[in-house]
């Protein structure tokens, strides 16, 4: 599967993207707060830096989730059955996707705090 075109490779990342859209309900809210952060970005135009660390931090998250989802599925496969190791290895990346959410949510009390508040 190496060297294969990138329309093909870009494919198979729309795919994962849809997969998991489709499979998971985290990657749906996630990806519905990102586009409301979009929204509040084009209605309140920020500045620049604004833009750029609201859209990093959403593309943070959604970026780990799907590591998250590759791990646990992948795992699932291999393992189905309950294993402390794998539990670990879960409960790891799914605590990546909460750092990087909290993160994200800090950013976006900031930038409130900066646009609605500083503003008045």
């Amino acid at each position: 599967m190496k060297n294969q075109s990138f329309p093909k490779r870009l494919s198979y990342s729309l795919q994962g993207i849809r997969t998991a859209w489709r499979m998971e309900a985290s990657f749906r809210f996630q990806s519905l707060m990102a586009m409301a952060v979009v929204a509040l970005l084009i209605a309140l135009r920020p500045p620049a830096i604004w833009w750029a660390l609201l859209l990093m931090n959403c593309g943070l998250v959604l970026a780990a989730e799907l590591f998250n989802t590759a791990l646990e599925h992948a795992l699932d496969h291999l393992h189905p059955e309950i294993h402390p190791a794998i539990k670990v290895s879960k409960d790891c990346a799914a605590a990546a996707v909460l750092i990087f959410s909290l993160s994200a949510v800090g950013t976006f009390l900031a930038f409130l705090w900066s646009v609605l508040v500083k503003s008045s």
